[in-house]
């Protein structure tokens, strides 16, 4: 057996002993080794591979993957640009702590600097984004080595560093999970010349990682004294915090309710004296401002080790409220009275506005969804109109790319969570962030397939969200639809037809009747909705809930 073709079939091995149940492949010449090795575990049943053509949309996938099944997921490339085209899916795991991956094949180092073709400084291109950069090194012939069995040496060293890599990935030590480039460079042959009989060295006895890490604990209780007039601000990333449970909660649509619900457009006519954050908070000018209030004393709760504020008015952090006193029976009231209030003028004035509008659909998305349901959001718009329609339910996990908040991969996102989740998934997103992952729509034949994927694609033509930033104050209208409302006059049914995915432009009321069933497979359905009213509308909905 050649070096490489052990290496490969040491390393693909390893993973799996590690837990890595889907891995995605990339096809190149320079990873052929590992090409091999992980087609032979997916016809074993040792893990699942899938297929991409595009490194950028394999990326996302695997975030998917990651994301839905809190498993880490190796994305395979090979060497020079193909590396290169992981740089979003690396900054997003990075941010939102996902253990993505990224297993690239490289050209021996003695070759870099000597212009051979393909031939880039890969190792430490992710830079401070990864958790860990490891390279494996140079699998070398043993044959000549009569003390040992084949390539005896090596596994031990190679079997250590993919649960290094592992254990990066999943934060086991550190408690702060995230990716990780493995690099490892590949002498031809590239392809198995392998001997009847003839087998990688083995692992350890059943089925066994080589090396076995424990997850690490972080503990750090904070004192939080419940009297005076708090609210919770529930991020991106939060873990559920029982001991918050009495407190009115902004929640994400993607962090949980930890007390009772608070409309982030009630927020501005409060006065609270307290915060507490749990996770990051991504979303809400609104949360900003109460953030960055010097007259609000501000504590974070949190998984890892770091800590979000923006404005530098945190006094105190840990992993655990330690929470005594109790809040005031009439801030209570007060708070759920705005609450009310808020959810009530929302739906009051969808229900009399003339057009359909993003937040339309986004309400339609929401009402539809039922206890078992999975439902990933688009950053831009979708993810704010989820917040402003509807709270967060139990019994649906609801997901979104909020590392850093890109539109990047979220159609390849969306396949991923919904490779790994049994029941239905919807994804809601813009045209400009669909259009912008297409091609996460192409699955060759005989891949794994979603069973069970709805893309609900809100379309008006152009950046609505935008509309109801700075730029789209009416004095800049004459600078404003060509640079920033972007109009792209796409074919939404053509651009799927080419993909062969079911596609149907439907309205808010035909989109409920279509989201009461199953897609049985994925399919895509797309609602005209306008732009030009968000921002009369937004403002309206602020005026009217202001007492």
């Amino acid at each position: 057996m050649n070096p490489s073709t052990a290496q490969a079939r040491v390393v693909v091995d390893e993973l799996a002993r590690g837990g890595v149940r889907d891995v995605v492949l990339c096809p190149g010449s320079r990873n052929a080794p590992l090409a091999f090795a992980l087609q032979a575990a997916d016809a074993a049943g040792v893990l699942r591979l899938h297929m991409r053509i595009d490194e950028r949309t394999a990326g996302f996938l695997a975030v998917g993957l990651a994301v839905a099944s809190m498993l880490p997921v190796p994305v395979v490339m090979t060497s020079g640009t193909a590396v290169a085209n992981l740089g979003p899916a690396v900054l997003e795991a990075n941010y939102a702590r996902v253990p993505l991956v990224v297993l690239s094949a490289n050209r021996p180092y003695e070759m870099l600097g000597s212009g051979a073709n393909q031939t880039v400084e890969q190792l430490g291109l992710f830079g401070s984004q990864v958790r860990a950069t490891i390279s494996l090194g140079l699998a070398e012939d043993e044959s000549a080595n009569a003390d040992c069995a084949p390539y005896g040496h090596q596994n031990s060293l190679w079997r250590s560093a993919v649960c290094r890599v592992l254990a990066a990935a999943r934060g086991t030590r550190s408690g702060n999970a995230g990716p990780v480039h493995f690099d490892i460079p590949l002498r031809e042959p590239l392809v198995p010349d392998l001997a009847p009989g003839e087998s990688a060295p083995e692992g350890r006895a059943a089925g066994r990682a080589w090396t076995l890490t424990q997850y690490a604990t972080l503990d750090v209780p904070l004192d939080i004294d419940l009297t005076p007039d708090t609210v919770v601000i529930s991020g991106h990333g939060a873990g559920l915090r029982p001991e918050l449970a009495a407190l009115p909660t902004v929640a994400e649509p993607t962090a949980p309710m930890h007390g009772p619900s608070l409309h982030p457009l009630a927020l501005p006519l409060l006065k609270p004296r307290q915060a507490v954050i749990t996770g990051r908070p991504t979303l809400h000018r609104q949360v900003a401002r109460v953030l960055a209030d010097p007259d609000v004393t501000v504590f974070a709760l949190t998984t890892g080790p770091r800590w979000p504020d923006v404005s530098g008015n945190v006094v105190g952090t840990g992993t655990r409220g330690v929470v005594t006193g109790a809040p005031r029976p009439e801030w209570l009231a007060h708070c759920k009275e705005l609450d009310a209030r808020a959810i009530e003028v929302v739906r009051a004035e969808l229900a009399t506005h003339p057009k359909a509008t993003g937040l339309h659909v986004a309400a339609v998305v929401m009402d539809a969804l039922r206890p078992g349901d999975q439902l990933l959001l688009g950053a831009s718009n979708p993810v704010r109109d989820a917040a402003l329609v509807s709270r967060p339910r139990p019994g649906v996990r609801v997901l979104s790319n909020r590392g850093v908040a890109g539109i990047d991969g979220t159609v390849s996102a969306a396949v991923g969570a919904a490779l790994h989740h049994e029941g239905r998934t919807i994804a809601l997103m813009g045209d400009l962030t669909f259009l912008h992952d297409a091609s996460g729509l192409l699955i060759g034949r005989g891949e794994p397939r979603p069973a069970d994927l709805t893309i609900v694609v809100a379309n008006d033509d152009g950046g609505g969200i935008f509309e109801l930033l700075e730029q789209g104050d009416p004095q800049y209208a004459g600078v404003f639809e060509r640079v920033f409302g972007t109009p792209h006059g796409m074919d939404l049914a053509a651009l799927c037809a080419a993909y062969r995915i079911p596609h149907r432009q439907v309205d808010p009321e035909q989109l409920a009747v279509e989201l009461s069933g199953q897609a049985h497979g994925t399919r895509v359905l797309e609602v005209a909705t306008e732009r030009s009213s968000l921002r009369e509308l937004h403002a309206t909905m602020r005026a009217k809930i202001a007492p």
